[in-house]
């Protein structure tokens, strides 16, 4: 089942069924999945230890019903089409990273699907065009096919694995080092040619995360103020990052759509896909997408499900284990937070570019936070003093997070249209 998931997971992200000749028009990535969700029925290793295994199911749900509130019935199929693959896919792969060895194994998956991405930019940069035969974009930025066709995914998918190539360097000998220093070097590398304000900032984000828990706060401060300068300096798009620029004064505009669409149809939303039949652009905010389409239950579902990724690495990291317990367990914990934090560090480098993407339905994103849950819950096996989190416990508070986080959209969109 574990490689199953691990080959899904490759071919979602290399794709090479969308560029080679022998495998185009062949549904091997619907087959894998259904494989490994074949093995993940009759496996006893499977658990529904977390809340996102209900969330997710039940989001999906709302997806379905968004499409027939506002008027295609149709649109309830297409949706379990298009997003039950996702869901699948979230559970088998949660289920298999419970152990510190595969967890670590599906970062290096992760990391090395981004490597061959990134090098497949460089030799666009280099040539024009690369090995899928994807010329570089008119305005000389990299992209890839499929999901990753637009810079943006291909910046989201680095920032979110250049915290795993960095712990990886821990981990070997002296020539595992070098080869993932250099992943993580390349990574940066194939940041800076997708010329992604988003993935920038997310860099930035995450170098800050690993500088505050090193350093403290105000040096961390103080090097982001520099890390944003340099960036400024190195993207000609970030020099533009203001309310005047055009597209971003696009972006606050299409927030400010997508807030109207949610007071119009606040219950289940405008129907999932169905931003752009009311704004010529998209939402490019993953938050503001699933408020406006899936309006506000399919939004509590949606904030609950990806909140929890992060308490759960939170509460990693804040566990005090018993002194008592000797130093072999001492030993243990420093790995587990090693874990916790590098996929803590993902996560804020994922949801960084996400805040400025309309990304709320991409694959990857579930297929990270499946490695974050499924760690959680063989950590919780080995430590069971950590905290279980339970929808039945503490679950009502995620509608006053809801509105708050409302409140708190419809505040910065006022105040960034008043700037313009």
């Amino acid at each position: 089942m574990f490689l199953l998931s691990l080959l899904y997971l490759v071919l979602t992200i290399i794709r090479p069924q969308d560029y080679l000749p022998g495998l185009v028009g062949v549904p091997v990535l619907p087959v894998v999945l259904v494989l490994a969700f074949l093995a993940w029925l009759v496996s006893a290793a499977k658990t529904f230890a977390a809340p996102q295994f209900l969330i997710l199911p039940v989001f999906l749900l709302v997806l379905m019903v968004s499409q027939v509130v506002n008027g295609w019935s149709g649109g309830a199929l297409d949706e379990l089409a298009k997003f039950g693959p996702t869901v699948v896919a979230f559970f088998v792969l949660a289920a298999c990273c419970t152990s510190q060895h595969r967890v670590v194994v599906a970062m290096a998956v992760f990391v090395l699907c981004a490597v061959v991405l990134a090098l497949h930019g460089v030799e666009q940069a280099d040539t024009g065009v690369g090995w899928t035969g994807i010329p570089i974009g008119e305005d000389g930025r990299i992209q890839y096919v499929g999901i990753f066709n637009d810079p943006n995914d291909l910046g989201l998918l680095f920032a979110a694995t250049l915290p795993m190539a960095v712990f990886l360097s821990r981990r070997g000998g002296f020539f595992g080092r070098i080869f993932w220093l250099a992943a993580a070097a390349l990574l940066l590398y194939g940041t800076y040619l997708t010329n992604s304000r988003g993935a920038m900032l997310s860099v930035l984000v995450v170098a800050g995360i690993y500088i505050w828990r090193r350093r403290g706060m105000v040096t961390a401060g103080v090097l982001g103020v520099i890390g944003l300068a340099c960036m400024q300096v190195l993207s000609s798009r970030m020099q533009d990052l203001d309310v005047d620029d055009e597209s971003a004064y696009g972006r606050v505009d299409a927030w400010y759509s997508g807030l109207h669409m949610f007071m119009s149809h606040p219950v289940f939303g405008v129907g999932a896909g169905n931003f752009t039949e009311y704004n010529d652009l998209t939402a490019h905010n993953s938050f503001v997408l699933v408020l406006a389409e899936t309006g506000f239950v399919g939004y509590i579902l949606w904030l609950a499900f990806v909140s929890y990724g992060f308490l759960m690495m939170l509460a990693v990291l804040r566990h005090k284990p018993d002194p008592a317990a000797g130093p072999e367990q001492a030993d243990e914990w420093r790995g587990e937070c090693g874990i916790a934090f590098t996929l803590l560090s993902s996560l804020c480098g994922l949801f960084t570019s996400a805040f400025f993407l309309s990304r709320s339905y991409t694959v990857v994103m579930y297929l990270l936070i499946a490695v974050v849950v499924g760690y959680y819950m063989g950590v919780r096996q080995r430590f069971p003093e950590l905290p279980a989190f339970r929808l039945s416990e503490g679950g009502w508070r995620w509608v006053p997070a809801a509105v708050g986080s409302i409140a708190v959209m419809f505040v910065v969109v006022a105040v960034l249209l008043r700037s313009v």
